[in-house]
């Protein structure tokens, strides 16, 4: 390759990432004005640009503009972010402390994961009934994924909507985000799991089980060594080649699991729960802040590399149904938790609403499905669509429920009043 070809090709990767960047821009700005979470944006446009460029030129403008090999350039970049901002999303699930009973919060997270993981069986065999949706994978890691995909809740869309409507320390903001965390936890395990089964078959259980069980032992052994006086001096006296380092290893752990047949996202996870609670916030900040840009890149290549294909009609009857057991499934299953916990109604519906949240996370869920060929085309479109509807429904219902709370006595007063 010569001087001036290597030099095309690297402007062309750079103005297609400042593309990407100037897109996820314009969503967030759009965002902010509809008082949506700015993922939201960021996510339904990054989806939307192959899509969009292939209906305007159809393949050839798509493979002009965005090569393969810019499109690899692209993923790595979108991988990278991805790492980063899910190791400050990590970090945030030690430092995020809820006080609240623990029979409140064992039932209201039984009731916002099991029932959605029984609406996403019942998901599972609409689509196993369909040759369409149905694909190849094998039945139980399809069933399993399924499940997960309506039970997830997105700690960080869910961090952000609690802050934007002042939450956090409430006791509904602290319960919510208490079962979102736990929720997290299990539907990761699960994640890798499906992909695992999908993989290897029910053989590859027991190499997966044994690829946790030395992931969980590494994440000790680092969360010791981080505690250490010689780490935490080094880290004081360095933070910006601290926040370096932490970084390269999150990548190092993602690329290692990744060879396993476990999805990358766990070895992120991991090293951001081994980094201690307390005094190492700034540097998590800093790798988070690397990371947080770049992973709108993530969504653009999961739009070109799935929507920017021909996949027949559009689903809606799995777009339908798979929105309505979300939102049933986790307002629903929400509410029960609560309420078998001992919570009021108007608390419990609450908290149904807010573990409605799915964003990010399922997004990542999802693209590890496709990727790992559990989930057919379709089927990933109408899951994606799910996860933005209840994501966008969050903020506005939580609102709804708070403006008739506060009116509710006030028609009550002027009702006695206009009695007397």
């Amino acid at each position: 390759m010569s001087l001036a070809e290597f030099a095309a090709r690297t402007g062309h990767v750079a103005l297609a990432l400042m593309a990407v960047l100037l897109v996820a821009f314009i969503g967030r700005t759009m965002a902010r004005l509809v008082r949506q979470p700015t993922v939201i944006a960021e996510i339904a446009l990054g989806l939307a640009i192959g899509p969009i460029l292939l209906s305007l030129g159809g393949e050839q403008t798509l493979h002009t503009v965005l090569p393969a090999e810019t499109i690899s350039w692209l993923r790595f970049v979108g991988h990278v972010g991805l790492v980063l901002f899910l190791i400050g999303v990590a970090h945030e699930l030690r430092r995020t402390t809820a006080s609240a009973r623990g029979r409140l919060i064992g039932w209201t997270t039984a009731g916002s994961l099991v029932i959605p993981l029984l609406a996403g069986c019942g998901f599972a065999v609409a689509v196993m009934a369909d040759p369409e949706l149905r694909g190849t994978a094998p039945a139980v890691a399809l069933v399993l994924l399924l499940a997960v995909s309506l039970a997830v809740t997105a700690v960080p869309v869910l961090a952000r909507i609690l802050e934007e409507q002042e939450l956090f320390d409430t006791h509904v903001g602290r319960l919510s985000m208490t079962a979102a965390m736990i929720i997290d936890v299990v539907a990761w395990l699960l994640l890798a799991l499906a992909i695992g089964l999908a993989a290897g078959g029910t053989g590859g259980v027991p190499r997966i089980a044994a690829v946790f069980a030395a992931g969980l032992l590494l994440m000790f052994c680092l969360a010791r060594l981080l505690r250490s006086a010689a780490v935490t001096a080094f880290r004081d006296r360095f933070g910006r080649t601290t926040a370096v380092l932490v970084g390269v290893v999150a990548l190092a752990s993602s690329w290692v699991f990744q060879e396993q047949g476990v999805t990358e996202i766990f070895g992120a996870l991991l090293v951001g729960l081994a980094i201690p609670r307390d005094g190492w916030h700034g540097v998590v900040r800093m790798v988070t802040e690397v990371g947080r840009p770049l992973v709108p890149v993530f969504f653009v290549v999961t739009g070109i590399t799935v929507f920017a294909t021909q996949f027949g009609a559009t689903p809606w009857f799995a777009i339908g149904l798979a929105t309505v057991l979300g939102v049933v499934g986790k307002v629903g299953g929400g509410y029960l938790g609560a309420r078998l916990g001992g919570a009021p109604a108007s608390d419990a519906i609450r908290v149904g609403v807010l573990v409605n949240t799915r964003g990010l996370t399922e997004l990542v869920v999802l693209q590890a499905g496709y990727s790992a060929g559990i989930l057919t085309a379709p089927v990933f479109l109408a899951l994606v669509i799910m996860a933005l509807v209840t994501t966008a429904m969050t903020g506005p219902v939580y609102t709804l429920l708070e403006r008739s709370a506060v009116r509710r006595p006030k028609v009550a007063a002027l009702a006695v009043e206009g009695g007397r």
